[in-house]
């Protein structure tokens, strides 16, 4: 049978309910959302004179949900237009509407018999074919669906998102033992490259496979807390982004979580298991009385921490009292600081002979044994349980990862000698003569599978740069960039500077890359897999050339950098720029004129030049303006004056895509410009569009003369300026920086309508930049965010 997921619905609107409707309508998905129908009237209803048959009653539960989903931060919502795919309804009126769908999620409160009732019900109206799955994080997905029907069952499975939904990688798939293997296949494509996810496929065991592994070692770390004299802060100062894990750390990860909800998850696999196991899962007392006195962690305001004004005490466990927060200060935190790779760094600080080292490997220790001890029992392999550690919890390393870091026969060495057990896994591996989990296999990474080394599999679709760099080299590269020949004729540009910030190193690798490109490729893709794709210009540099009077130097780079972007944009091959994560300033300069934008759906673009003190130099101000009237339809008498106001907004503005759906809102994308769900995806989905574009016979674009506002728009723009400046809402510099900017988009003086070259604004653009660099207040601006990371207002 072949499958294929055109609507969805989602049974349940709380949090995780709503949450995965707004991920499925993100990715375009027509979703129907369902709750059941309230009981009782509110106060509020009962004023307005409503019955419980009234339809905004009956729907209440999903409108509020809804409601929610505009306000939550962060966002679940790419766009605040995706909500017009979403249908809302309730599980009585609308229950008919689930034949009409390709995927039904439950998502209802953790109770098997409730699950299983619905489940009944679903049953009794689903069209056969249909995928049904539970969002369950722990109940038996076998016990939910006994007594149902043969073909409910092949196409029943777990789907265990992680929350939030739309940021958060990790979705643990679980067959039942009737799931059919076509079932389980397509869902793990479909989720992978339509929903954007990284996929475990988990065993039907208590809590599945992250929270299995991830509540153990949150609650060995409590333990060992308590037990050592250890504080709250003391513990989240070294088990945060010291050893790879999220800035959250321990406690302020269970805060974030809820600790009541951690209580629940605890106590499933508690119930479920015996013996020295089952001690582990039995929760302390401490968390027993937070949850009693309310403190439930961030939704009740206080839990292992709480924020008084400005500053921020955890709990003493000993008193009950809050006290400022301490950190850990030993030898080995400072020797890891100064150690380069993260592997180094756990390595010194879990052998270390102090309070940090101690701490570390009594947490690290016991975790490491556990995950070897469910290898097979909670995942088929090593891999899937390091997957599921790293997209869940957001470890950088997974626990074999980390066992290969600090060293598998000295840490088993350490761990016999204190009269730990080691798994038969871990010693196979060992008795082999082998020793780590993870080796390089024919320029391949492969993984112990228990008797021997196995290649991990990965979708075609992910392209590793770091490893593919290794197999196959690179074209040229220097300081700030290199050119990789990603093959079917298309090159990459990588940028790898530091932040990947723009200076004449990378200037030059896009000359030199286009050159190459023009002459032996079919295209080229501009991308990256750095923290971001790129956070501008080299701001250090800009800034000490301007304290140093070097004006001829500053004006020589700018002209270098509008030239190179003007390279882009004419290259006789077509380039795909790949941005994600933060494409600001320069990065969104570089993205603008290329023939295709592929971006990531987390992309956060904008031109952000005006918080410190300059404007766009690198075309970016032309480049905005050309792109808002690429997108109108030609014949169409068009209001420049509407343009040029909106592109003067949102540079003056520094105005900041929060998806790259919004980025097609703000026109940084427009329509043709593609947008990649699963950021592992992201290259080879540039390079599919680059390859589509040469084969379609691509031309580059003819260089145009550009109708501006002139003199008159200028006098417009600068109207809603002055008004915040004599209303005391922007300072005098912030006034200056309006004014140049606001020429630069105007065109000048010159009459309304009057059509220029693309030199002549990029002359405006870059004296005006120019001018801002040399003013002392700008560089005040520059020197502030170099040092604090934030703006200066002056």
């Amino acid at each position: 049978m072949t499958y294929k997921i055109q609507k969805a619905a989602v049974l349940g609107s709380g949090v995780m309910g709503s949450g995965i409707a707004a991920h499925l309508v993100n990715i375009g998905i027509p979703t129907l959302l369902l709750d059941i129908v309230p009981n009782q009237l509110t106060k509020e209803e009962e004023a307005k004179g409503l019955t419980l048959e009234h339809p905004s009653v009956r729907n209440r539960f999903v409108q509020g949900a809804v409601q929610k989903l505009l306000k939550q931060k962060p966002a679940p919502l790419t766009s605040k237009e995706n909500l017009s795919l979403l249908t809302i309804g309730n599980l009585e009126d609308d229950f008919e509407k689930l034949k009409d769908v390709d995927w039904i999620i439950e998502v209802v409160v953790e109770n098997l018999e409730i699950k299983q009732k619905l489940f009944e019900r679903i049953d009794s109206v689903r069209t056969p074919g249909t995928i049904v799955t539970s969002n369950t994080s722990g109940i038996s997905v076998n016990a939910m669906i006994e007594g149902r029907s043969e073909d409910f069952q092949k196409h029943f499975l777990g789907t265990h998102f992680f929350n939030p939904p739309r940021y958060l990688k990790l979705l643990e798939i679980i067959p039942t033992e009737h799931t059919s293997n076509e079932v389980l296949s397509y869902m793990k494509t479909f989720a992978e490259d339509v929903l954007g996810k990284g996929v475990v496929i988990g065993k039907d065991t208590p809590n599945f496979v992250a929270n299995r592994i991830g509540t153990y070692g949150l609650l060995i770390t409590l333990r060992e807390m308590l037990e050592r004299g250890y504080s709250v802060g003391e513990v989240d100062s070294v088990t945060g982004p010291l050893i790879g894990r999220p800035k959250s750390a321990t406690f302020r990860t269970l805060d974030v979580v809820g600790l009541d909800t951690f209580l629940h998850v605890a106590k499933t696999v508690y119930d479920q298991t015996t013996g020295e196991e089952q001690k582990v899962f039995e929760v302390p007392e401490l968390m027993k009385k937070l949850v009693d006195a309310g403190s439930l962690g961030a939704k009740s305001g206080q839990g292992f921490f709480v924020k008084k004004g400005k500053d921020i005490f955890e709990i003493d466990p000993a008193t009950m009292e809050y006290v400022p927060v301490k950190k850990l200060q030993t030898p080995s935190i400072e020797m890891a600081k100064q150690t380069k790779g993260l592997s180094n760094k756990v390595k010194t600080l879990v052998y270390a002979k102090d309070r940090t080292g101690e701490l570390l490997w009594n947490i690290f220790a016991p975790t490491l044994i556990y995950s070897a001890e469910l290898t097979g029992i909670i995942a088929d392999n090593i891999v899937e349980i390091d997957n599921a550690m790293k997209w869940g919890f957001g470890w950088t390393q997974g626990p074999f990862e980390m066992w290969d870091a600090i060293g598998v026969k000295q840490s088993v060495e350490k761990m016999e000698a204190e009269g730990r057990e080691i798994p038969a896994f871990v010693k196979s591996l060992l008795e082999k003569g082998y020793e780590s989990f993870y080796k390089e296999v024919d320029g391949e990474v492969a993984y112990f599978d228990g008797s021997d080394y196995s290649k991990v599999p990965v979708n075609e679709k992910e392209i590793d740069l770091k490893r593919y760099k290794k197999k196959h080299g690179v074209i040229k590269s220097n300081a700030g960039a290199s050119l990789i020949d990603l093959g079917d004729g298309i090159a990459l540009l990588e940028f790898h500077s530091k932040s990947n910030a723009i200076g004449l190193d990378i200037i030059q690798m896009i000359n030199f890359a286009i050159d190459e490109v023009e002459a032996n490729y079919k295209g080229l893709v501009i991308g990256n897999q750095g923290k971001n794709y790129c956070v501008g210009a080299n701001l250090g540099m800009i800034l000490m050339e301007a304290q140093d009077d070097n004006i001829f130097e500053l004006d020589f780079t700018i002209r270098s950098f509008q030239k190179a972007m003007r390279r882009i944009k004419y290259s006789k091959k077509p380039v795909v720029a790949a941005p994600f994560g933060m494409a600001l300033g320069g990065g969104a300069e570089v993205c603008l004129p290329a023939a295709h934008i592929q971006a990531s759906s987390e992309t956060y673009m904008g031109l952000v030049e005006v918080g410190v003190g300059l404007i766009p130099g690198g075309g970016g101000n032309l480049a905005l303006y050309e792109k808002f009237i690429k997108g109108l339809p030609n014949g169409v008498d068009v209001d420049y004056q509407a343009i040029a106001n909106k592109v003067f907004e949102t540079i003056a503005m520094a105005k900041v895509s929060t998806s790259a759906a919004e980025a097609r809102e703000n026109n940084f994308l427009n329509f043709a410009d593609g947008i990649s769900v699963n950021p592992d995806h992201l290259i080879y989905d540039a390079k599919q569009a680059a390859i589509a574009l040469y084969e379609a016979g691509y031309k580059p674009p003819v260089p145009k003369k550009i109708k501006v506002v002139g003199a008159p728009g200028y006098a417009t723009l600068l109207l809603g300026a002055q008004g915040m400046y004599q209303s005391g809402y922007i300072s005098d510099h912030d006034l200056k920086i309006a004014k140049k900017l606001a020429y630069v988009i105007a065109g000048g003086l010159v009459p309304y309508g009057t059509e220029v070259t693309e030199d002549y604004l990029l002359n405006l653009e870059r004296e005006a930049f120019i001018q801002l660099v040399a003013d002392p207040k700008s560089q005040a601006r520059m020197q502030h965010m170099l040092i604090k990371g934030k703006p200066l207002r002056n």
